[in-house]
C-alpha cells in the first residue's frame, strides 16, 4: 500500500504564531518521522503587541509539559483574573469581565435569574459581588484556585500578562530542542505545482529552495502564502468593527506601583486604550478609527495615560478586521494574523493561534489532502472567528455614550444576525444562545450585558418557588462567602514575590 503520510512541514514566519505552532507540532510528532522547519528573518520584526491572554494559554503550554511558574519566570509575567472596562457604557462606568462564574445555580435554574428577581425587588447589589474572580481582581489579590473547590462560589480561572517576545523565545527554545530546524532568511518567491497550484517550495533570498508536504503560513498580516501566493480573498469586517489602527508603546513601571491582576481597557473618543502590567515594564496602546481621529489626536489621548513613563516611541500598527475566506487552501494552512485579525479587546489573538494549532493536530492530513478534512477545518475556523467577532461587536453595540460620532455610529449600526439573535433572546428571556465553536461562554456574555446595563424584561418564573426571605438569605450568604475568601487571599504583589522565592501556591 502506498504511503501517503506527511513527512515534512514548513512553517513560514516566526513570532508568537510560528513558534507556538512549531512547539506544538514537535511535541505532537515526537515519536514519528515528520520534519518541522521554520523560516523567519531576523531582519523582520514581529507585531509583538499581544501581551494579554485568556486562560486557555495555560492549557496550551501545560500540554508541552511546562508549568505556570516556569513560564511566568521566563516571560516576566503577571496574573490576569479578567478585564476591567472603564468608561465603556458611559463616562464614569466601571466593570470587570472576570474568568469565572457568578453565584450558584439552584435546581437547574441559572443564578442570574435569582439575582434579577432580587434586583427587581430593589436590591442594588452589583453582580460582581457574586463572582470570586471579579472580587479578587477589584481588590488586587491573587492566589491559585482551590484544586477541589468546595462550592461553585470558589471557582475561578486565570491567565497571564506576559512579554510576547519572551514567550516566543520560550516556545522557540522548546521547539528547537525537540528537533525543529530554524532557517534565518527572507522568502523571495513561492513555487507552485503547475498541475494543481499546490505549494511545492519556497525560494529564499540566497537562492535555496525549501520543499515541503504541508506549509503553515504564520507570516502575519501579509499572509505571504495563503493570501499572496494562493490568492485566498479577505473578508473585511470593518462595517461592524470600525477601528483600523493602533499605536503601541511600552512604559516603565512606577516605583512602588503594584501590578494589577487584570487588563485595563478604557474607552476613548474614537476607540479604546489598553494597559497591561508586566514585571519589568508595562504595555500600552490605543486602538482607534482613523476615519474619526488623526494620529496626532490619538497620541494626545494615549500618552498622558500610560502606566508609567514611556520606554519606547509609539509605534503605529494599521490593520483590517476580518478573516481569509478559507484558513486552509490546497496544502497551506494559515495560523495567526495570516488567517485573520480581530482587535485585541478580549485578548483573543493568541487564543485563536491555540485553537488553530489544535485543529491542525486533530485534522492533520496526509499528502492526498482530502477535501473533507480541509472543509471541516475551514468550517470550524470560520464559525469560531465569527463568534469571537460577535462578542467584540457586542461591546460597541451596547454602548450608551453620546460624546462622539464614533460611539453613536457604533450604537446605531446593524449587527450580524447571529449576534442580534443573542441580544434578542437575552432581553426577552434572560437566556443565552449557544453556538458551535464558541470561545466565550454564558458567564462572559452575562458580564458584558450587565456591565452595559442591559437586562432582561423578566426572570425565569421557576425562581418564584423560593420565598423572598430565603432568596435574600441565600444571596447574602453567597456574598459573605466570597468576601471571606477575598479577605483571606494575599495581594497579587505578594503572590509574585512568593513566585520569585519558589514558594507560590
Amino acid at each position: 500500500m502506498q504511503d501517503h503520510r506527511i513527512r515534512s512541514v514548513v512553517i513560514v514566519g516566526g513570532g508568537t504564531a510560528g513558534w507556538m505552532t512549531a512547539a506544538a507540532l514537535v511535541q505532537h510528532f515526537r515519536s514519528t518521522p515528520v520534519s518541522i522547519t521554520l523560516i523567519e528573518s531576523s531582519e523582520i520584526g514581529a507585531v509583538g503587541v499581544g501581551e494579554a491572554t485568556i486562560p486557555t494559554i495555560r492549557r496550551f503550554y501545560a500540554q508541552l509539559g511546562m508549568t505556570d511558574d516556569a513560564v511566568m519566570r521566563a516571560t516576566q509575567a503577571t496574573c490576569k483574573l479578567g478585564i476591567r472596562f472603564l468608561d465603556w457604557s458611559a463616562p464614569g462606568s466601571d466593570f470587570i469581565h472576570p474568568f469565572g462564574h457568578y453565584g450558584q445555580d439552584v435546581r437547574g435554574t441559572g443564578f442570574h435569574h435569582y439575582w434579577l428577581k432580587q434586583r427587581q425587588a430593589g436590591d442594588d447589589t452589583p453582580l460582581a459581588a457574586y463572582s470570586l474572580g471579579a472580587a479578587l481582581a477589584a481588590a488586587g489579590k491573587f492566589a491559585l484556585p482551590a484544586p477541589n473547590p468546595p462550592t461553585q462560589l470558589s471557582v475561578f480561572d486565570w491567565a497571564l500578562h506576559f512579554d510576547a517576545a519572551l514567550f516566543a523565545q520560550h516556545m522557540r527554545a522548546y521547539a528547537e530542542a525537540g528537533g525543529c530546524t530554524r532557517i534565518d532568511a527572507r522568502i523571495r518567491s513561492v513555487e507552485q505545482r503547475p498541475e494543481d497550484g499546490f505549494i511545492r517550495a519556497v525560494t529564499l533570498d540566497d537562492g535555496r529552495e525549501v520543499e515541503g508536504d504541508l506549509f503553515v503560513d504564520c507570516s502575519g498580516f501579509r499572509s505571504l502564502l495563503l493570501g499572496e501566493a494562493l490568492g485566498v480573498r479577505f473578508e473585511d469586517w470593518g462595517r461592524w468593527l470600525p477601528c483600523d489602527a493602533a499605536f503601541a508603546v511600552q512604559s516603565r513601571n512606577r516605583p512602588g506601583d503594584a501590578p494589577a491582576p487584570f487588563t485595563r481597557v478604557t474607552a476613548r473618543s474614537a476607540g479604546w486604550q489598553w494597559g497591561i502590567p508586566l514585571r519589568h515594564r508595562a504595555g500600552n496602546g490605543l486602538v482607534f478609527s482613523s476615519a474619526h481621529l488623526s494620529d496626532d489626536q490619538v497620541l494626545a489621548e494615549l500618552m498622558p495615560h500610560l502606566l508609567g513613563d514611556p520606554l519606547t516611541e509609539p509605534r503605529r500598527i494599521p490593520f483590517r478586521p476580518g478573516r481569509r475566506a478559507q484558513a486552509w487552501s490546497r496544502n497551506c494552512v494559515a495560523i495567526g494574523l495570516s488567517a485573520g485579525f480581530l482587535e485585541p479587546l478580549e485578548s483573543t489573538s493568541i487564543a485563536l493561534i491555540e485553537t488553530g494549532v489544535a485543529r491542525l493536530k486533530q485534522l492533520f492530513p496526509d499528502r492526498r489532502f482530502a477535501p473533507a478534512v480541509i472543509d471541516e477545518y475551514n468550517d470550524q475556523s470560520a464559525r469560531e472567528m465569527e463568534r469571537v467577532r460577535d462578542f467584540i461587536i457586542l461591546h460597541y453595540k451596547l454602548n450608551r455614550r453620546t460624546d462622539s460620532a464614533f460611539w453613536r455610529d457604533c450604537r446605531e449600526m446593524t449587527v450580524p444576525d447571529t449576534l442580534q439573535r443573542k441580544i434578542d433572546l437575552w432581553t426577552a428571556r434572560g437566556e443565552f444562545v449557544r453556538y458551535r465553536w464558541e470561545m466565550f461562554h454564558p458567564a462572559s456574555w452575562l458580564a458584558i450585558y450587565d456591565g452595559f446595563g442591559v437586562h432582561p424584561d423578566d426572570y425565569d418564573p421557576a425562581v418564584d418557588a423560593m420565598t423572598p426571605a430565603d432568596l435574600e438569605r441565600g444571596l447574602r450568604d453567597m456574598r459573605d462567602n466570597i468576601a471571606r475568601l477575598v479577605a483571606s487571599t494575599p495581594d497579587h504583589a505578594q503572590y509574585l514575590a512568593a513566585l520569585d522565592r519558589g514558594q507560590a501556591a
